[in-house]
């Protein structure tokens, strides 16, 4: 054995134990870190031939690389929709590497069944009913992914050939319907062989609305003369979390003949309040449904849940032939069921944070995001300098200057407040103007945080360079 690997093995509790203690004191450290790191990283370093062991690799990583990492799972690191790790999770997510379980299939183990418990815990959470059968996947892009794979799938089913195995020409042309899709959707079309040109961009309900107007999908889909489409309904868009009337969408399936594809990714998660569970109602009469859970679940990298209702159709899609991987039937190994083949226990983390905290700790981290959300968006109302660009629907502010708002001077703004290390926040553009986008999802963030993003805000819009 390498010295240095023999070294280690016989020293593994103490180098665990210096990990810990550096982790410890890293995440102790989020609130005077700063929350982003804007400046030139180091340039690469070549192979070393010779290790230097754990201790020596922790102390190298600690002087050269620490020093760079920003304070993303902190509490005012506002960008795209990023929650932290519960302290649940991050000893779920330490577990899951140091069991390093093969969760491909359930021979020799009890994951495969955590797993299974874990899924059963969301879809409840989420109101969705026992026909949905779910797997875990790396992030909301895979999700997507895997359940338009899945309506691909029901579309070669509804016109009698089989995609799995002609390929997805055999198709013929092929609508894909959606008001306001993320960006992830057309990266999916991409991926699966339908096209992003499949898209169909169905007209938004008027007065600052990002919801798909329902009697102008009603019409796209009636002049599709009965060809069977697919129909992907937003939970919460991207920049002013707006919802379709999903239960509105999915009538539309008495007269028309389409697959429904719910991107939760992250409006989800509203299910959890009485107070906002109304925007997710009909959910569970969608096919297909993407979660994302390193948004608001707060687990950290990666991992987001994927549901379906047709998981028939998902193993002939994701079924790996091979001997010593048996055929799938009755329960099949999740293997079977997404893109992945080797994949780690990803639902440890989430089983930790809702065994650990329960609904009602989750509802209390939702609804005080909102809370949040709400208290940042008056303070920009009020602000001279600054403007809402939509009204505060959950947990996400969307916003700009109040005075010519170029993209050049929006995004200046977005780089010092970055540089500043008080908060980060990602620009946007939203119904033609240049703005930024502060999303609330950590379970770390206070009051006292979201004045300090204030702060920061306010401060740098005032400056001459802008």
């Amino acid at each position: 054995m390498d010295p240095a690997l023999s070294d280690d093995l016989d020293r593994l509790p103490e180098l665990l134990q210096a990990a810990r203690d550096f982790a410890v004191q890293e995440v102790s450290g989020l609130d005077n870190r700063p929350v982003a790191r804007l400046g030139k990283a180091p340039a690469p370093d070549p192979l070393p031939d010779g290790g230097a062991g754990t201790e020596g690799a922790l102390a190298r990583f600690a002087d050269r690389w620490a020093p760079g990492f920003s304070g993303s799972a902190g509490p005012r690191y506002l960008g795209f929709v990023t929650g932290g790790a519960t302290p649940a999770s991050l000893a779920g997510d330490w577990l899951t590497s140091a069991y390093d379980q093969n969760v491909s299939g359930a021979a020799g183990s009890f994951a495969s069944a955590l797993e299974h418990e874990t899924l059963g815990w969301l879809r409840e959470l989420f109101g969705l009913g026992e026909e949905h059968h779910g797997a875990f996947v790396s992030g909301a892009t895979v999700s997507n992914t895997v359940g338009l794979a899945v309506a691909r799938e029901w579309l070669g089913e509804r016109r009698g050939v089989s995609v799995t195995d002609d390929g997805v020409g055999a198709l013929g042309p092929v609508d894909v319907l959606s008001g306001s899709p993320h960006s992830s959707v057309t990266k999916a079309l991409s991926v699966l062989g339908l096209g992003r040109g499949s898209l169909r961009r169905v007209p938004v309900l008027p007065g600052n609305r990002e919801a798909v107007d329902v009697e102008r999908l009603d019409a796209a889909l009636d002049a599709l003369d009965g060809r069977p489409a697919v129909v992907v309904a937003n939970a919460g868009t991207v920049n002013t979390v707006d919802f379709d009337d999903l239960r509105a969408v999915a009538a539309l399936r008495e007269r028309h003949d389409f697959w429904l594809h719910v991107d939760a990714a992250f409006g989800g998660f509203a299910a959890l309040s009485p107070e906002f569970s109304s925007l997710v109602a009909g959910l569970d009469e969608a096919d297909s449904v993407c979660v994302d859970l390193h948004k608001w679940l707060n687990v950290p990298y990666d991992a987001a849940v994927q549901f379906t209702r047709r998981r028939d159709l998902q193993v002939r899609v994701f079924h790996n032939a091979s001997p010593y991987l048996g055929l799938p039937g009755g329960d099949p190994d999740f293997l079977h069921l997404t893109p992945e083949n080797s994949r780690r226990l990803r639902a440890l983390p989430a089983w930790f944070s809702l065994a650990a905290y329960g609904r009602e700790g989750h509802r209390e981290i939702v609804e005080r995001n909102v809370a949040l959300a709400r208290r940042l968006g008056e303070r920009i109302a009020r602000a001279p300098g600054l403007r809402l660009l939509a009204p505060v629907r959950l947990n996400v502010v969307c916003f700009t200057l109040a005075d010519d708002p170029t993209e050049r001077r929006v995004h200046s703004l977005a780089d010092a407040v970055g540089a500043s290390g008080e908060a980060f926040v990602t620009p946007t553009c939203y119904d033609g103007t240049h703005g930024l986008r502060a999303a609330f999802s950590n379970w770390r963030t206070s009051e006292a945080d979201t004045d300090r993003v204030f702060a920061a805000v306010e401060r740098h819009c005032a400056e001459p360079r802008l």
